[in-house]
Formats: C-alpha cells, sequence, structure tokens
C-alpha cells in the first residue's frame, strides 16, 4: 500500500522533481500504474478511486489537461493519483527507473493518419523498448486506437519485438472492450460506427 504522499506535491508533480527526489519521496510509492497520453483523464481517475492501494501516474503534453485533471483530482479527494506535463519519451526515457511500472495504459493516442505525420506517432520501437525498461517483470501493458491504419501500425510493432508477450495470440488484439470504463473518446468513436482495437501485452521475465 503506498505512503500518504506530501499534500503540496499532489496532485500535479514536476518531471524534474520527481527525476531527481524519486517516487518514494514524491509519489509515496515505488511502483506505480502509468498512463501515457491520459486525455481527459476520465479512466485514469476511475481506476485510482477504485483501487486506492495503487498509486496512479498520469503522463500528457497538453498542460491545460495536466492542470484540469488536477483540479478534479483533488475535488474528488484521490490521494493516489499524479499527473506530470511532459511527453512520454521522456518520462520514460529520464524520470521513471527502470522496473517501477506494474501496469501500463496508452488508450487511443493520436493516429496521425497522414503519411508524412507517421514519425510522431507515439506508438513507436524506441518508445516500446522505452516501455520494456520501465515495466517490471510480469506486468500488463494495455494499448486502444481506434483508428485502423494506426492499428496495422501498432500490430507491426509490437510483432518485432521480444520484451512483451502478446495474451491474444495468435490474434494480434481483440475488438471488445476489456472491462473498465470507456473514455470519452472510445464513446464518442463508438457512437460514430467505428470499430475498436485492444492490444494486451504482460513483460516477459
Amino acid at each position: 500500500m503506498a505512503d500518504p504522499h506530501p499534500p503540496a506535491l499532489a496532485p500535479v508533480v514536476s518531471a524534474e522533481m520527481l527525476r531527481e527526489r524519486g517516487l518514494r519521496a514524491c509519489l509515496g510509492a515505488e511502483r506505480v500504474v502509468l498512463e501515457l497520453g491520459f486525455g481527459r483523464a476520465e479512466l485514469l481517475l476511475e481506476l485510482a478511486e477504485l483501487f486506492p492501494e495503487r498509486v496512479y501516474l498520469g503522463v500528457e503534453v497538453s498542460r491545460k489537461r495536466v492542470l484540469k485533471a488536477g483540479r478534479r483530482a483533488e475535488r474528488r479527494e484521490l490521494g493516489n493519483v499524479f499527473m506530470i506535463h511532459a511527453p512520454a519519451e521522456y518520462v520514460l526515457e529520464r524520470v521513471l527507473p527502470a522496473g517501477v511500472v506494474d501496469e501500463a495504459w496508452v488508450n487511443c493516442p493520436d493516429p496521425w493518419p497522414k503519411k508524412r505525420h507517421w514519425r510522431r506517432r507515439l506508438v513507436q520501437a524506441p518508445l516500446v523498448e522505452l516501455l520494456a525498461r520501465a515495466l517490471a517483470p510480469g506486468a500488463l501493458l494495455h494499448i486502444a486506437t481506434d483508428h485502423e491504419g494506426y492499428r496495422d501500425w501498432i500490430a507491426d510493432v509490437l510483432a518485432k519485438q521480444s520484451a512483451f508477450l502478446n495474451l491474444h495470440a495468435p490474434a494480434a488484439f481483440v475488438g471488445t472492450r476489456p472491462e473498465r470504463r470507456e473514455t470519452a473518446y472510445e464513446e464518442e468513436w463508438r457512437a460514430e460506427g467505428r470499430t475498436m482495437a485492444y492490444f494486451d501485452y504482460r513483460r516477459a521475465p
């Protein structure tokens, strides 16, 4: 169970402070559940509320969304959820120590559909390598997308790595939503008739 966190640090935490002082000092725990690109933070906050014994860390590049999610966490009096305003790659490479993530979520990242923008996609081989470093052996990785082109891209990226075990093999993904709440984007896109793809992997020992 996480130790009580210092109120002055919650819920928005500086990436540099976390890097310098460490998880225990800043979050009151040495292991976290991670969400990269939490958007409107519905899932992040609900998971934190449902599982108070775990500590949740959300990473988001939109400062406005980080501050808004932080205010929502305070209103709900959630003491086990924290947010960082920073690129996911930076947090994985420079902030988090190896093996401290027990579970990671990447829900509906921007698909950057135009080919000239594909280099901006979050799920790339280097990011998967950074996730492999951050996740503890046996930790779970969940990725979801509604975009067909990005779905195939993610499947190809994950098929070429060896650090994670596909929980849906031989299928690359499933279309059935896992037992968790939908994000606002998922709700909107399902209403539009889009098909979701869910990837679930386990960090190899």
